[in-house]
């Protein structure tokens, strides 16, 4: 014996926007799937009905009427925005290490390499960490390239 079916019950408003997100121009196929989805289950289609003719399973189905019946057509339809990484370096921290790199290398060095940067960094307690692949997205960002130029200070040429 199988789940009862999902009874939902989509207000004409919603109705009326889901037939006109599916009639408009380009959409993210998600947000047109889950569109389908919620427009058979207000037919009383069961939710394993759905998954043979959308590429859905069953259960995200039913969790998507349920998402509709708590959070409504945009909760249902859209993901919420999902929080990434925490920044390494906070503004102070990356003025610091741009300053740095504006000024001359290392007694002994030539330029500043990405590596050198990172090193220099916590050296100088700039920052209690940082690795070579948030210097190098710093300099990229800041359109710096010190390994390209030597920082030799030339005379006017007249």
């Amino acid at each position: 014996m199988g789940r009862p079916p999902l009874k939902i019950v989509i207000a004409a408003k919603d109705q009326r926007l889901l037939l006109s997100l599916l009639k408009s121009g380009i959409q993210q196929v998600r947000v047109v799937l889950r569109a389908l989805a919620l427009l058979q289950l207000a037919e009383g289609v069961s939710a394993p009905q759905i998954a043979k003719t959308i590429p859905l399973t069953a259960q995200a189905i039913r969790r998507l009427g349920h998402r509709y019946q708590t959070a409504g057509l945009d909760g249902a339809l859209y993901e919420k925005p999902r929080p990434g990484a925490a920044e390494v370096l906070d503004s102070s921290q990356k003025q610091r290490i741009i300053a740095m790199v504006c000024a001359d290398p290392p007694e002994g060095r030539a330029r500043w390499t990405v590596r050198l940067v990172a090193e220099e960094a916590v050296k100088r307690k700039l920052v209690p960490h940082v690795g070579r692949e948030t210097v190098r997205v710093l300099l990229l960002h800041h359109d710096l390239k010190p390994w390209r130029e030597k920082n030799v200070v030339r005379g006017r040429s007249q």
